[in-house]
């Protein structure tokens, strides 16, 4: 992992003001991510829009999924995974995701997983797997936002405890990387279960796709693309990575 990531984050932090309404652009800029090893970095400003590859409709013989829960074809989901390098639980959150956003956005599967892969190697950072339900085999949990270092202080409350443990501090959450205060506004159930779960990838994907897709932007230009991913982390070198893995796995799906 290189310190690129985390001497852009320190600079971000210097000029924030800890208070509710910036804590997840504060802890968004300060989780140590993994560098993409094998995605080369692009440049340009703005971006153009990241490539997407999109979901056929589903075959007719397709299974049934929860109400109100989008069917991906299994066929371009099974041939899709193995190009891109990602599992099917992974491609199908995302893809679900993307299905389940409002059609002007224009949000592709290629950028959640961009994210994802960022964020959390989707869900399988520090060796673990992810589960046939979406959920990573541990907790994924952000550093302690304890005042210590760069960090901003920001105290947990007993209702986001009980997505972290931490009673003191508050930190980021599950693959996608939310602010218990943010998931609480943009939760979602991806899958169809009943429950809106941060650790879930099912529905963070969804969550993440509905914060990007906020204020009506249009991820398919270049200024909106960009913005979106600037709101999700105001890092440069943040919206660097998150592009050249979208646009890797448009080009190896293509």
């Amino acid at each position: 992992m290189t310190s690129r990531p985390l001497r852009a984050a320190a600079q971000v932090v210097v000029g924030l003001v800890a208070i509710a309404g910036v804590a997840y652009v504060v802890q968004q800029s300060l989780y140590v991510r993994p560098t993409p090893r094998d995605l080369t970095p692009t440049g340009g400003v703005p971006y153009a829009a990241a490539p997407v590859a999109r979901p056929p409709a589903p075959a007719a013989a397709a299974a049934a999924a929860a109400p109100g829960v989008p069917v991906v074809d299994p066929g371009w989901l099974s041939r899709t995974a193995d190009a891109a390098g990602l599992s099917e639980t992974a491609l199908g959150a995302y893809a679900r995701a993307e299905l389940s956003a409002p059609a002007d956005c224009g949000i592709g599967w290629t950028t959640l997983a961009g994210i994802g892969w960022v964020e959390s190697h989707h869900g399988t950072l520090g060796d673990r797997t992810l589960g046939a339900d979406g959920r990573p085999s541990r907790p994924i949990i952000g550093v302690a936002l304890d005042g210590e270092g760069p960090v901003a202080a920001i105290r947990a409350t007993p209702e986001s405890t009980a997505y972290h443990g931490d009673e003191q501090w508050e930190h980021a959450v599950g693959p996608m990387q939310f602010l218990p205060a943010t998931w609480e506004t943009w939760a979602a159930d991806g899958d169809g279960d009943g429950v809106r779960d941060p650790h879930d990838l099912d529905d963070a994907a969804l969550a993440a796709a509905g914060y990007l897709c906020a204020g009506g932007r249009d991820l398919t230009t270049g200024e909106g693309w960009t913005s979106a991913v600037l709101s999700y982390n105001p890092a440069r070198v943040y919206v660097d990575d998150v592009h050249a893995a979208a646009t890797a796995y448009a080009d190896r799906t293509a």
